[in-house]
């Protein structure tokens, strides 16, 4: 059943991950592109083992992230110099501009972690932050990794 506005409930299952302009792999769930959805996005990212998202940040748009497997270590402020440890169960809020970026802190297991966004075509507003992308973040990233 159609609203007056053309919109409907629909429900479906992503058969496949894309990759996500961060560099991450995800199932794209509810979004503008597939449902027609006006004012949010949801969507599970798949970090595999030693899996980085690109240092990045939301233009406009806030997110919230459920961690559902593995530990996933947040870096964010404008040097990246804040970290954040998610683990299952736990909720993470993220503001509007806010540089971050997101890595499984195992090696060998996956981690998955569900997103919300208050955007429904969050990938057209992700800003890539390539100049964060540093050897320095590499290897604080290897330091943090071994530290466990």
């Amino acid at each position: 059943m159609s609203l007056p506005d053309g919109t409907e409930v629909k429900v479906f299952t992503p058969g496949t991950t894309t990759e996500a302009k961060q560099g991450m792999p995800q199932f794209f769930g509810v979004s503008e592109n597939t449902t027609g959805a006006r004012h949010l996005s949801l969507n599970v990212t798949a970090f595999g083992p030693g899996g980085r998202a690109k240092s990045h940040r939301h233009r406009d748009y806030e997110t919230a992230i459920y961690t559902m497997s593995g530990r996933i270590v947040l870096l964010h402020g404008p040097a990246l110099e804040t970290e954040s440890l998610m683990e299952p169960g736990s909720f993470c809020f993220i503001p509007a501009e806010v540089p971050h970026v997101a890595f499984n802190l195992s090696e060998t297991e996956p981690a998955t972690a569900l997103t919300a966004r208050n955007d429904p075509r969050e990938q057209e507003n992700v800003v890539l932050m390539p100049e964060l992308d540093t050897a320095d973040l590499d290897a604080r990233i290897a330091k943090r990794r071994a530290e466990g």
